[in-house]
């Protein structure tokens, strides 16, 4: 007598044919077009020759016209990433303007984001590199000021001084002021570590870490000073060089006008 629980010999088949059709259906679903991902490729393509030209014609004097660099003039680009182009382009770092032991930053940017962005495609293109940091990670609302203090006096302190004022280097180099820097380049400099500074790539501090150092060089700054005149933000020099010139010599004045009056 045949079982009534018997199934099918087409069930099986039938049953696998469901399972692909579905999983199909599913993967159209979340995954994207050809059209769309045709597009992104053309736009970087697209964004890597349109850098290529903005560098060939403000760049490659000193970088070369292969970005590998100059002898004497300009370091090698290869493997500098997106990151590095941000920061010395949008800062006005570079193109230099001059020949000197450091660049400074210039106010006057000569160049947009839009082709900044595409100088830093084509530098990419040269070599693996850091690239431009994530929203989420240059949001100083997003970080924690008190972790970013530690980390800040513990690594940047020496050279950028405790309220970020910056400070002198060796050789005429200097580390520069960090209050009113955009989270971003901050960042980035951290990541790339430009001209004298040293490299904190993620292995040395989180890309969290790095947010916390912003959020606390935006905290130095929206605190202001309380106390009154900073007299720079550095240090016990400066108020003892005040005190020794215009206290004491403010005493001195005073015990002279005193002396010949009652003369």
């Amino acid at each position: 007598m045949p079982s009534i629980n018997r199934r099918h010999p087409a069930a099986l088949a039938l049953l696998i044919l469901f399972g692909l059709f579905f999983a199909g259906t599913a993967y159209a679903a979340v995954s994207p077009s050809q059209a769309d991902a045709s597009a992104t490729s053309r736009s970087s393509v697209d964004d890597v020759a349109e850098g290529k030209k903005l560098f060939t014609a403000n760049c490659a004097t000193c970088h070369g016209t292969n970005g590998l660099g100059i002898d004497e003039k300009g370091p090698s680009l290869a493997g500098v990433g997106a990151a590095s182009v941000d920061f010395q382009v949008a800062t006005g770092r570079m193109p230099l303007a001059k020949p000197g032991v450091q660049a400074p930053r210039v106010e006057q940017v000569k160049f947009t984001q839009e082709e900044i962005d595409q100088m830093g495609a084509y530098v990419a293109s040269l070599g693996a590199g850091p690239a431009v940091p994530e929203e989420e990670y240059t949001d100083a609302s997003k970080g924690d000021a008190g972790k970013g203090g530690e980390i800040f006096r513990v690594n940047c302190a020496m050279c950028h001084n405790s309220a970020g004022a910056g400070g002198a280097l060796t050789r005429g180099k200097y580390a520069p002021a960090v209050a009113g820097v955009e989270g971003r380049h901050v960042y980035e400099a951290m990541l790339t570590g430009p001209q004298s500074m040293p490299v904190f790539n993620d292995a040395n501090l989180t890309p969290e870490d790095k947010r916390d150092v912003i959020a606390y060089i935006q905290a130095q700054q929206d605190a202001g000073n309380p106390g009154g005149n900073p007299l720079g933000s550095l240090g016990p020099v400066p108020e003892g060089l005040f005190i020794w010139t215009i206290g004491l010599g403010g005493l001195v004045a005073a015990a002279v006008w005193l002396g010949q009056k009652s003369a």
